[in-house]
């Protein structure tokens, strides 16, 4: 029980912070552009709020409802009337909700989740949203995603000014690289291990961007089967289609090593247990889990013989192989825990770009593997606040609350980002076809878009807690 109340402190604090950051960026803009906001929340308050702030009374109000009828009342400063025409930030009522399903900005002549059209029928004020240039809607609705991803840029960036960074140097990497088709066709080979480029040593805290060392001509010495040297020449096409497809071009391999297994499947049943590392399936070796996952695709619903590793002596078990291709373990993917590492250290004007590149980085990578939704294994693993909270260690660490905090931004930044009713996206998504066609969308189309986007989104919520509910009930 302990551990499940520190993770889900850990959570909610983490989406606390996200939250204001993303509700922020949209007041910010509404404020340059001098559109009135109405109402700032964190959590949502159907009925009542925990804590609610009036700047044009003066009042901090406790348990009130939306009656303004409160627990108790505070007086704070003097009232501060609304001055017509004039938005201040004294304009906008300041609360926590009891309902922590995220938070909002409501932001005057707006059709959202919190307006409806009918009440947008009088005529239009100076200061309401809707009185604006497209553009400036535009930047507004854009001001959470943008802000939530600055956000995640500063987190890395503090973390690397305050702990530095883990790194695992190249000629650690005993089982060498993935390369993509491309830069293969120069002559490297997945489980090379690159040594030098240009005869200068790889700095292993610079290989999540190779391209300021890789140009044309580049020489690329590697280490093959640890045992032969040999170097490669970057050529201009190869050069050419790498910047074209803009993605990084080698990725550290793992060996298959196992982290946890499941009861009840074929890894349980052979006796499989979590330390082994599996080095062969039949007669097909499995150096890495990029050649090891697609490999069991192709053993479904049979009983193949793996060859596994344990205290440096090799045995060979039968494992049953499921339909999906699954045999029910649990892989170790954190290269800390496999190869040896150090620590580099970050300045603080070098933090900042290192925390742009680690944003970028984690952004590219999330959203390339959004790709799996659309598989039937990767529907199952949605999952919902209960996946969320596993995220997060079972002891208080700040190093890794913030990385999972940063991490947890760009999935907000992004997932607002789709053109869906209700999010960002769908409102960005109108305002850039009213940009292009000079028509605006009427707002009853707006509304009837939110309901339908509020339903889908809602029906997605309870389908990922579900899938949460079940993994535990069956594990």
């Amino acid at each position: 029980m302990e551990t499940f109340l520190l993770k889900a402190a850990q959570l909610v604090l983490a989406l606390m912070i996200l939250v204001i950051i993303h509700e922020f960026g949209h007041y910010f803009f509404a404020r340059i552009f001098k559109i009135r906001v109405n109402r700032f929340y964190l959590f949502f308050n159907p009925n009542f709020s925990l804590v609610k702030y009036i700047p044009a009374r003066g009042e901090l109000l406790f348990f009130s409802n939306d009656d303004a009828k409160a627990w108790r009342t505070v007086k704070i400063g003097k009232p501060c009337p609304p001055i017509d025409g004039k938005p201040t930030w004294r304009d906008t009522v300041y609360g926590i909700g009891w309902l922590p399903l995220g938070g909002y900005c409501q932001i005057d002549g707006m059709v959202d989740e919190t307006t409806n059209s009918s009440q947008l029928s009088a005529e239009p004020k100076p200061w309401e949203f809707r009185s604006r240039p497209a553009w400036q809607r535009l930047l507004v609705m854009v001001g959470g995603v943008l802000f939530n991803f600055i956000g995640a840029i500063i987190i890395y960036a503090g973390i690397s000014f305050t702990w530095g960074e883990r790194v695992v140097p190249l000629q650690n990497i005993s089982e060498g690289m993935d390369f993509t088709e491309t830069i293969r066709q120069i002559g490297l080979r997945n489980g090379d291990i690159i040594l030098k480029v240009n005869d200068m040593e790889v700095d292993p805290a610079s290989t999540g961007d190779m391209w300021e060392m890789v140009q044309d001509g580049s020489r690329i010495t590697v280490l093959r089967n640890h045992a032969d040297t040999l170097t490669f020449t970057m050529t201009q096409p190869v050069l050419e289609q790498l910047m074209a497809e803009n993605q990084r071009f080698m990725a550290m391999r793992l060996p298959v090593i196992v982290k946890d297994v499941q009861g009840g499947k074929g890894a349980a049943e052979a006796g499989i247990l979590p330390g082994d590392r599996i080095v062969a399936v039949n007669s097909d070796t499995v150096p890495s889990l990029s050649e090891f996952v697609p490999l069991l695709a192709n053993y479904k619903d049979t009983i193949p013989t793996m060859s596994i590793l344990r205290n440096n002596q090799l045995m060979r078990i039968p494992v049953a192989v499921d339909s999906d291709g699954k045999i029910g373990i649990l892989l170790t993917t954190n290269a800390y825990d496999i190869y040896d590492f150090k620590e580099v250290q970050y300045g603080f004007f070098a933090s900042i770009p290192h925390g742009w590149t680690l944003a970028v980085d984690q952004l590219t990578t999330y959203a390339s593997s959004l790709k799996m939704l659309f598989t039937k294994s990767g529907a199952q693993s949605v999952g919902g606040f209960g996946t969320l909270g596993s995220l997060f260690p079972t002891s208080w660490n700040w190093y890794a609350f913030w990385n999972i905090a940063a991490l947890l931004s760009i999935i907000l930044a992004f997932m607002n980002f789709l053109p869906i009713p209700a999010l960002d996206g769908g409102y960005i998504l109108f305002l850039v076809w009213e940009v292009i066609t000079r028509r605006r969308v009427p707002d009853k189309f707006l509304e009837r878009a939110n309901t339908v986007g509020m339903a889908l989104l809602f029906l997605l919520l309870v389908y990922a807690n579900i899938n949460d509910i079940y993994r535990l009930i069956i594990k």
